[in-house]
């Protein structure tokens, strides 16, 4: 049963959620939050206290459904082979449907990722609005560092299209953490039912967990990595959103997704960004060494086996400056 500090949470959370849209600037706020800078005024004083107290903030309608549909529309584009797909871009399908041979173009694609070089859907990385508030996390300096469209698919009943609890932190090999955010925006309507984001309220205060491959009956997806030893009765938030809707999380919030149980696919668009301040750091011997080993043995069957590269190369070849001056990233 939830205490009567969790239960006090969720219920500032859920006023949160149902919140008009932020339109206002606000005066500088004191110095002395951890998550936000105190040269960006976006945010209120109370919305930069819950940011960080919950470690995620939802802003309603901030992306245009124009906007939504160009992106939509591309997707289908590469899924289809209407256009070359672009230079780095990485299509994936669903363990359970990776073989079929009845799906077919985009809706046998549950998510391409690292789309840094096709201009149509990074012009959702440079959008002025994501940006205005990206800056109020990580300063003026803005790189974006990982890139995704979603395309949770209808469950076959093998669950797999469920995501695992996870931290975004488990992948990058740079820091700080605190100057890393990430934007989620919904493409379409998004509850339980189609598998909406979970978030667990406050766990970005914590430190980077192990991650390893569920042990799911019905298999897991490629580099869906799951925490482990977390606590497992802290209080969950399902973040249902409207199409436009857009959520800004610190990069070691535990989240995922639940599956889809429609019979449509769950669009959502989303960019991971970063000071241009951070720098790399050698995850060798850390609990990051197997996602580092995965990566790179992907990244050899890519490109050869004579090619010499770090993981660090890795991102900072595909990080593109979207703001301000590009520092050490």
């Amino acid at each position: 049963m939830a205490s009567a500090k969790q239960t006090a949470r969720i219920r500032v959370i859920d006023g949160h959620l149902k919140s008009k849209p932020v339109t206002s600037l606000h005066s500088t706020p004191p110095n002395g939050l951890k998550y936000t800078v105190d040269s960006c005024h976006v945010l209120s004083m109370k919305e930069r206290e819950f940011f960080e107290e919950n470690g995620f903030f939802v802003v309603k309608g901030l992306v245009d459904q124009k906007d939504l549909d160009i992106y939509r529309e591309r997707f289908k584009q590469i899924c289809n082979g209407e256009i070359p797909k672009p230079a780095g871009l990485i299509v994936m399908k669903d363990v359970a449907i990776a073989k079929s041979e009845y799906m077919q173009g985009d809706s046998a694609i549950t998510k391409i990722q690292d789309f840094h070089s096709d201009p149509v859907l990074f012009e959702y990385c440079s959008h002025e609005g994501i940006l205005k508030y990206a800056e109020q996390f990580i300063g003026k300096d803005i790189m974006a560092m990982h890139t995704m469209l979603i395309n949770k698919p209808p469950d076959p009943g093998s669950k797999s299209s469920r995501h695992p609890l996870h931290q975004d932190l488990h992948y990058f090999p740079f820091r700080p953490a605190d100057r890393i955010v990430a934007s989620w925006t919904a493409m379409e309507h998004v509850d339980r039912r189609n598998g909406c984001l979970v978030v667990l309220p406050g766990t970005h205060k914590g430190k980077l967990l192990q991650h390893q491959y569920p042990e799911w009956e019905g298999g897991v997806n490629k580099m869906y990595h799951g925490v482990r030893d977390f606590d497992e009765n802290s209080p969950r938030v399902h973040l249902v959103m409207e199409p436009g809707d857009t959520v800004f999380f610190h990069p070691l919030l535990i989240h995922g997704s639940g599956m889809n149980t429609t019979n449509g696919f769950r669009k959502a668009i989303s960019c991971h960004y970063a000071s241009s301040h951070c720098e790399y750091i050698d995850v060798k011997g850390t609990v990051q060494e197997n996602i580092q080993k995965e990566v790179i043995e992907i990244a050899r069957r890519r490109l050869g086996d004579d090619v010499q590269f770090e993981f660090q190369d890795i991102w900072y070849m595909k990080g593109r400056l979207v703001h301000g001056e590009r520092v050490n990233l």
